[in-house]
């Protein structure tokens, strides 16, 4: 019995060093968990940090692998005005460096969200790497692009076949009516002897074709019909660039930013409810976000490099910044005056009217023929809402005056204005 229960006991003693050593794995893990850091990463640090690109802040995923100080961590984190107004080294070279901007003070996370928040850097630091190490060295392949459809150019290819098919089935119905007169006739054995002689002839097929006027007839016939279609089409579309789609020195997504982000047209084009022009957007307005937004892109890039930007210190050298080459899309010729305000203000007129669903362009192409003909129709259909319009009262005013045998006189209508004379 005693042997039993020294036994016992060897073996509550095990049990209970197994489970020790569990509860201690389990605190520690609790003490750093890398979901519950993620949750608090993304509510209270993403406005000013990124775990792989400096915005703000520092990129956190190396500046944490280098720091393997916890303790000092969970101090700058909770309260880095402390350690700046105690003069810490560490705290002070983080301050000077970034031009003295204060971070938050989180005091209303402990210790342990504290370090479930390093946790969870450094595990997607680590991920990221590893990531990078598997990825090819060249770099993901692009996508072939698909060229546009064939199946009109094959439709058109099947039309002209099936033509040609009936024709050849004609001809030979013709042909066996002819050899049934002849034989009716009894001219039918000429026509056999003159096939004989040209029986040895390879080319008899093609002399017999030639000789056929019907078909000569219509091969003259479509390609006069062709020849006619294509210098039509040629000259009334000339100087009509409907579907000119530029490359651009910057893949810029309408889809994505007046589509998926709901950005209204005039937050960048501003010109088009106040002057004539719609006018490019100047590169500050794209750094209203992509000072913080997507900075890791090559095209956000660019524009970095046109300003003179630095990201990493996020200041401009000016002797570095340089325009951007845009393409113009939409041209018109010098004799035609159109102003944007006119339109989008006086009319009403929705910008998708004239340049199509620009929020649905991945690039924007232009959508309209902006012809002569084009627009005098568009005039002839749109209503004028002349009620509150201080041109058109004084029209109405006029054409009153009138009805009352007065006479009207050029000042009237704007006569005397300034703008008449002097421009």
């Amino acid at each position: 019995m005693r042997n039993i229960s020294l036994i016992l006991k060897q073996f509550s003693k095990s049990v209970l060093l197994v489970a020790g050593m569990a509860l201690c794995g389990l605190t520690a893990n609790a003490q750093a968990d890398p979901a519950k850091g993620e949750a608090i990463f993304k509510a209270k640090c993403t406005a000013c940090h990124k775990i792989d690109v400096r915005m703000t802040g520092p990129a956190l995923g190396p500046q944490l692998t280098e720091e393997t100080d916890d303790a000092y961590l969970t101090k700058w984190i909770q309260n880095n005005q402390a350690l700046i107004a105690a003069k810490n080294p560490k705290a002070l070279k983080i301050y000077n460096e970034y031009n003295q901007a204060g971070m938050t003070v989180f005091s209303e996370l402990a210790d342990a969200d504290v370090a479930n928040v390093i946790a969870y850097v450094r595990d997607d630091w680590k991920k990221q790497q590893a990531d990078k190490a598997k990825a090819p060295a060249g770099g993901a392949t692009a996508a072939a692009d698909s060229g546009p459809s064939s199946l009109a150019i094959f439709a058109l290819i099947g039309v002209i076949v099936i033509a040609f098919i009936v024709i050849l089935v004609l001809n030979k119905v013709i042909a066996t009516l002819e050899r049934l007169l002849l034989s009716n006739k009894g001219l039918l054995v000429e026509e056999e002897e003159t096939e004989e002689k040209v029986k040895g002839d390879k080319l008899a097929v093609v002399k017999k074709a030639l000789k056929n006027k019907k078909l000569i007839f219509f091969i003259v016939l479509c390609g006069t019909v062709a020849m006619g279609s294509m210098s039509w089409v040629t000259m009334w579309n000339t100087n009509v660039h409907q579907g000119y789609q530029p490359v651009q020195p910057i893949k810029y997504s309408h889809k994505l930013h007046a589509g998926t982000m709901k950005l209204e047209c005039q937050y960048c084009h501003t010109g088009a409810f106040k002057s004539k022009n719609a006018s490019i957007p100047s590169l500050n307005v794209c750094m209203n976000c992509h000072k913080a937004v997507k900075t890791e892109s090559p095209e956000i890039h660019k524009i970095y490099d046109a300003l003179g930007y630095d990201p990493q210190t996020q200041k401009y050298d000016t002797t570095k910044a340089h325009p951007i080459q845009w393409v113009r899309v939409h041209n018109l010729p010098d004799l035609a005056y159109f102003n944007h305000s006119q339109h989008t203000v006086v009319g009403a007129i929705k910008c998708q009217k004239c340049h199509g669903e620009v929020q649905e362009m991945q690039e924007v192409y232009q959508y309209s023929p902006l012809t002569m003909k084009w627009c005098i129709q568009c005039h002839k259909r749109t209503n004028v809402n002349y009620k509150g319009n201080g041109y058109y009262d004084k029209i109405l005013a006029l054409h009153d005056a009138i009805k009352k045998g007065k006479k009207p006189t050029v000042d009237v209508l704007g006569g005397i204005e300034c703008a008449k004379c002097h421009y």
